[in-house]
Parts: structure tokens; C-alpha cells; sequence
């Protein structure tokens, strides 16, 4: 059906159209909206680095001031130099003094320290704890002042880790994390290391900046040292063996954004280092494409809920279109059926002004000129027929001649009356009537007269045994009727329902009356009557224009007669042939008065 039908073709063809352009652009906006959200979620995250970065490194940069400040302090540059003296009261308070400020500069400092490696010594002092001189250097940090030692800057940034106080020589550990700037103390301008510094920091302003870089439950923000450390981790459950770690410690670029993709996350990594001056922490955001996307999926959702509203527009508007075009050629279509059945009626109500439209007209002018052309050949036919009758009724009946003659010799024989004369009248009448073929439409009582004439020699040949009738109004008598119309069923009584051995009598009676716009001529009989199967045979005979039925009977009179009226009034005339309930038959014929007086059977062409 998809293959023939023009209606399914066509649908599929606007359905592909527009479906396919439409769905490929949503696709297309769809993927370049997320690609152009991308490249605008990277730019803004890493200017927020980028931003966040400065800000880190003002922080830290000045912590590192803090370590630098008494350097202009003489008493107690001198003390480095020579911590031995120490013991001195003077010395001790200078200091302290330095410590102190140091310690309460910045709020977040937790704790100073300064070690003096060569000579085992060491100065302490927290917000918890007062200024402590000692003679041995805690052993772990021993460590951390290599790395500052060996830094370019000269300073180290130890991760996050636990802070150990000291109180009244009791150690107390506090679940407070810090991270430590460990400075070396440089005897400018020599290279000579006079001790350390160590700064125990809270990483509160760290945490302040950090939080500001991402947002909680979307992104994952991260510090990670250069050792790849983790500083702070805004996922408690990422561990420091990650292999994203790696590759961001081991990378040679300052900044940059990776697409990574395994177990536990998929999405972006974007990444910026802080300065070597600065420690070169790497600051990372984790950010998932179900976030990164997140704006752009809200966009195709709106785009895709106006695609559907579009697309179901299209569907309606191509359903709309296709059955406009294709009504009409279905309504051909279906004409098309009946005139390949036989019905050759073909109405249909204008298809439009279209293409579509004037070949619909031109196909009922076509299908007019057809019936014309089978009318036309039909006619032709039927006027054959029609002369053939003409001879017939030229030649008259020999069988009819002869009773006839036979009857005014006996009367002549017997009688020798003047009765004769009036049979031969009436004879004359009726060889002129149906020999007279230049008439083919007659006033009605001219065919009365016929008639008449007819009836009073069948009086004449049966005498008492048959009887008639003839009533029609004087002023119906100017009506025109075909002609040769009556006498044909009149004819059929004597032949085969009039029984003139019978002791019964014979009665005919003929009927005219108006009723509107028709004359209504009945001719009812009591003759023998016409079984069932004879009247099925009579109608059939009817309506079979060019092949005779098999075992016909002759019935060309009364087929002439229905073809005639046909011919001459189309559908406005009737004839019609029953038994009457009261024994014999009963014809009925209803013929339109104001119709076919100018028609003539030899001028159908004119």
C-alpha cells in the first residue's frame, strides 16, 4: 500500500523533510550549545583560578613578609648571629618582642619557631603557650628546614598536618590542622644559614579563599603541593594516590584543563599553579559534565519541548496537505471504478480551481462525451429497430388481412347490407394510419381514431363475444403521443389473452387521464392473463439492448414501445405491465405532457 498509494508517499516525503531538518537542528543547536557552554564554563573557571591564585599568593606572600620583617631589627639580627648569648636578659626580651609580633600579626598564626641547627637550640611560642628557649631542635623538622635550605626562595610550605603544643613541658595533641612556612634565615649578604623560622598557620584564610573557587555538591576543589600532597580536598574520600594527581604534579604546564573520565568521575579538570615564590601549590577543580552541562541540557529540553510542539504542527499541517491533494484524486479515483463497472453517472462536486480541479472537469466532459457517443450508438440502434417495425407496419399483418377480408365477405354473402361499405372505411383507416410513415408523434386523438377503427372490426369478427371501452377527455385529444403507441398492446389481447371459442365475453377497456404534468393511458383487460415467469422474461427483455436472452419469446411490440418512451422522454415516462387481482392484464403507461411534442425519431442529430 506504501508503494501505490500517492496520499503514503507523500506523507512520508513531507514527514522526512521536515522531520529530519528540524531534528537535526536541535541536535546540531544542541551540540554546539554544549560545546560553546563548554569553552565558556572553562574560560570562566579558570579566570576564577586564575583570580583565586592571586589571591593565594597575596596571602602567602605576606606570610613571607612576616619572616622577613626583623630583619631590620639590629639587637636581633645580632642574636642570630650569636644565639649563645642568649642569656642575657636583653637579648631575651628582643627576642621575644620579635616572636610576639610575629605570632599576633596575623590571626591565623598559631605558633613561632626558630631552630638554630648548629647549636642544638631552639625558640618557641604560641597563642597557648608563653615564649620557651630550649636546647634541642624537634628531630622531624629537621627535614623541612633541608627543603627550605634547598629551595630557590629559600622557604618551604609543609602540608596540612596535626599541631603540637607545648604546655608546662606536656604534650598535647589537638586535632587542629595547620600547614607550616619554614623560611631559612640567611646572614645577607653571605650565604651563611644563621637558623630557621617556622610559622604554624591555621588554614582558615586558605579555606575562605578555597570555598570561594567552587561550588559545594557540583564541583570538587583541591590544593595539592608539589609533592602531591593533598593541602586541602573538598571530597574527604579522594585519597592522594590518585592517578589525576600524578599527571598534574608531573606536568610541565602552569595552568590547563584535562578531560578526564574513570571508576568514580567524569568531566573536566581544570588546573592552575601557584608561583615557585609562592610554593607552587596547584590549585584543581574537578567539574562533572553533568554540571558543566547543566545549563545546556536545560536548553535542549526547551528546544526539544518547542521541537515537539513544532513537529507535531508539521505532522498535522503534512497530514492537512497530503489529504487535500489527494481527496480529490481519491474522488477520482473512485469515479474512475465506477465508470469500469458500467455506471457511466458520474457526479462529484467541484475538486477546486487547481490542476486537480480542471482535470475533474475535464473529466466529466470527458465521461459526457462517452454516454453521448453511447447514446448516440444506442439511438442508432434502436431507429433500425424502428424501421424495421415502419416495414412491418408497412407490409401490415397478412394474418389480420385476411380474417378481416374474410369477415366482410361473409357479411357481404349473408347480409348484403350497407355494414360492408363502413368495415372497408374502416379498413382504409387503418392501412392509412399505419402506412403513413412520415408521422412519428401524433395527437392523441388520432391514435384513439386508429385505435377505434381497429376495435370496431374486432366487433365486427366477434360480435357478442367481445366488448370495449375508449374514455378519455375531449380536451387531453391535442396531446402528442408517439405513434403506433396502443396499438401494439391491443393486438397482444387478441393473440394471446382474447379467447373467442369461450362462452365468456371479451372486454377491453382503454383510459386516459391527466394527473399534473402527465396523462396517465391504462389498458386493462380479462383475458387469459401473463404468468410470472413470462413478465420476469418481458422486463429482461428490456433492458438487454443488443444480445437477445436465450429461449426468448417474441415480445419485439412491447420492447419497442419501452424503448420508444425511453428515446422520447427519458426517465419522465413509465410502462409498466402487471395481472390485475381481478383476472386479465393491466398496462400503464405515464407520459409527460408538456415534453417531446417537437421530437421526431429522424432527428436525433439535429
Amino acid at each position: 500500500m506504501l508503494k501505490t498509494s500517492i496520499r503514503n508517499k507523500l506523507i512520508v516525503l513531507l514527514l522526512v523533510i521536515t522531520i529530519v531538518p528540524f531534528g537535526s537542528s536541535i541536535v546540531i543547536t544542541y551540540l554546539y550549545t554544549k560545546e560553546s557552554l563548554k569553552d565558556q564554563f572553562v574560560e570562566e573557571n579558570v579566570n576564577l583560578l586564575y583570580q583565586g591564585k592571586l589571591n593565594l599568593e597575596g596571602y602567602i606572600g605576606e606570610l613571607k613578609n612576616l619572616t622577613l620583617s626583623f630583619y631590620n631589627n639590629n639587637d636581633f639580627m645580632k642574636y642570630l648571629r650569636n644565639p649563645v648569648n642568649d642569656d642575657d636578659y636583653f637579648s631575651r626580651e628582643t627576642v621575644k618582642n620579635v616572636i610576639l609580633t610575629i605570632l599576633y600579626a596575623e590571626g591565623n598564626i598559631n605558633k613561632v619557631n626558630i631552630a638554630f641547627l648548629e647549636e642544638n637550640r631552639n625558640v618557641a611560642v604560641s597563642k597557648k603557650s608563653a615564649v620557651i628557649f630550649s636546647s634541642s631542635v624537634n628531630k622531624f623538622e629537621k627535614e623541612n628546614f633541608e627543603k627550605a635550605r634547598n629551595s630557590l626562595y629559600r622557604f618551604y610550605l609543609e602540608p596540612m598536618h596535626i599541631l603540637q603544643e607545648e604546655t608546662n613541658m606536656d604534650y598535647k595533641q589537638k586535632p587542629r590542622d595547620v600547614f607550616t612556612l619554614h623560611r631559612a634565615l640567611i646572614d645577607i649578604p653571605s650565604k651563611n644559614v644563621l637558623g630557621y623560622i617556622s610559622l604554624d598557620i591555621a588554614p582558615d584564610q586558605i579555606l575562605d579563599i578555597s570555598e570561594k573557587l567552587y561550588v559545594k555538591d557540583k564541583e570538587e576543589f583541591y590544593l595539592i603541593s608539589p609533592e602531591g600532597e593533598l593541602i586541602f580536598r573538598s571530597n574527604r574520600e579522594i585519597s592522594e594516590d590518585q592517578e589525576w594527581i600524578s599527571r598534574l604534579v608531573n606536568s610541565t604546564d602552569r595552568q590547563g584543563t584535562l578531560e578526564w573520565k574513570d571508576e568514580s568521575f567524569d568531566g573536566l579538570v581544570i588546573y592552575d599553579k601557584l608561583s615557585d615564590s609562592s610554593g607552587g601549590w596547584i590549585m584543581v577543580k574537578r567539574i562533572p559534565f553533568t554540571s558543566v552541562f547543566e545549563s545546556a541540557l536545560s536548553v535542549a529540553k526547551i528546544n526539544i519541548l518547542f521541537g515537539v510542539i513544532g513537529l507535531c504542527l508539521v505532522v498535522m499541517a503534512t497530514f492537512f496537505v497530503s489529504f487535500k491533494i489527494t481527496s480529490p484524486i481519491r474522488v477520482l479515483l473512485q469515479n474512475i471504478k465506477q465508470v469500469e463497472s458500467g455506471n457511466m453517472n458520474v457526479q462529484f462536486d467541484s475538486l477546486g480551481n487547481d490542476e486537480i480541479g480542471v482535470l475533474g472537469e475535464r473529466f466529466k466532459e470527458m465521461i459526457g462525451k462517452i454516454n453521448h457517443l453511447i447514446n448516440r450508438e444506442y439511438k442508432l440502434e434502436l431507429e433500425n429497430k424502428t424501421n424495421q417495425l415502419k416495414a412491418l407496419q408497412s407490409q401490415l399483418n397478412p394474418h389480420f388481412l385476411y380474417n378481416a377480408l374474410q369477415s366482410i365477405g361473409t357479411l357481404a354473402l349473408k347480409k348484403n347490407v350497407p355494414q360492408v361499405y363502413t368495415l372497408v372505411t374502416h379498413l382504409s383507416k387503418i392501412m392509412r394510419y399505419g402506412m403513413n410513415i412520415d408521422e412519428d408523434m401524433v395527437p392523441l386523438t388520432k391514435e384513439i381514431d386508429y385505435i377505434k377503427a381497429f376495435l370496431l372490426l374486432q366487433k365486427e369478427r366477434f360480435g357478442e363475444q367481445f366488448e370495449y371501452t375508449i374514455q378519455f377527455d375531449q380536451e387531453d385529444g391535442k396531446i402528442l403521443i408517439p405513434k403506433m403507441l396502443l396499438q401494439p398492446i391491443i393486438e397482444n389481447y387478441f393473440k394471446h389473452g382474447f379467447d373467442g371459442g369461450s362462452e365468456s365475453i371479451g372486454q377491453l377497456c382503454i383510459q386516459g387521464k391527466r394527473e399534473e404534468d402527465h396523462l396517465i393511458i391504462t389498458i386493462l383487460d380479462n383475458g387469459k392473463g401473463i404468468s410470472e415467469h413470462r413478465l420476469i422474461e418481458i422486463y429482461q427483455s428490456f433492458l438487454q439492448e443488443k444480445q437477445k436472452m436465450k429461449h426468448e419469446r417474441p415480445s419485439i411490440g412491447l420492447k419497442n414501445i419501452y424503448l420508444r418512451l425511453k428515446l422520447y422522454f427519458g426517465e419522465k415516462a413509465a410502462f409498466q405491465i402487471q395481472n390485475h387481482e381481478n383476472g386479465g392484464v393491466l398496462v400503464t403507461i405515464k407520459l409527460p405532457i408538456e415534453t417531446g411534442g417537437g421530437l421526431s425519431e429522424s432527428d436525433y442529430y439535429r
